[in-house]
């Protein structure tokens, strides 16, 4: 039986993402994605009009289930906001640690690489960027309500949080040791006033 249309679409961003993830946007060749899917290049381009097309329709994929994780994870219904930001972090820090430089982010992986390269590209990592810290601003205003977080600027605080994780994200890539995320995870302590 052939494939449904959206799930041959979605298998091509599902190995494209794990592909990317492991070497990035353009050291992964079309034919290569189409090889290890399994699809033949008529179908790809029945679907994308181009590889950045493709990349940019990858990372809008990414973000979806991201950012539904992420709901999840914030909005735990026994556990105060603190909690909730601490599990998302918590969350972090381990697929970092445990894959030993937390290639599966896109994110973390693909800004600097295709910033310069395509418009498109970047624009859905701004925008993806800045849903993550409208939701981390949200459960801190939230923690404010609880009186379990510092009545502290919410969106200034959920942008540092974030630069800083990113920033984590980006040295664990070079050390490898989870040093960076566990400095992340002692500085996001105390600005969280814990």
């Amino acid at each position: 039986m052939k494939p449904t249309y959206d799930d041959t679409r979605q298998h091509l961003l599902d190995t494209g993402h794990r592909m990317m993830a492991e070497k990035g946007f353009t050291s992964v060749g079309l034919n290569e994605i189409l090889q290890a899917a399994g699809v033949p290049k008529g179908s790809f381009y029945h679907y994308f009009k181009s590889k950045e097309q493709y990349g940019q329709a990858l990372l809008e994929d990414y973000f979806v289930g991201y950012l539904a994780d992420m709901d999840r994870r914030l909005a735990q219904p026994r556990l105060t906001a603190y909690e909730c930001l601490m599990d998302y972090w918590q969350g972090w820090q381990d697929r970092c640690i445990l894959t030993g430089h937390g290639d599966e982010c896109l994110v973390v992986k693909l800004s600097a690489e295709v910033a310069d390269l395509s418009e498109s590209m970047r624009l859905t990592l701004r925008d993806g960027a800045e849903k993550i810290v409208s939701r981390i601003t949200t459960c801190i205003e939230q923690g404010q309500v609880e009186k379990c977080l510092p009545n502290d600027d919410a969106r200034y605080l959920a942008e540092t949080l974030y630069q800083l994780w990113l920033g984590a994200s980006l040295l664990n890539k070079l050390q490898r040791t989870g040093q960076p995320l566990r400095t992340s995870m002692a500085t996001t302590k105390r600005l969280l006033g814990a």
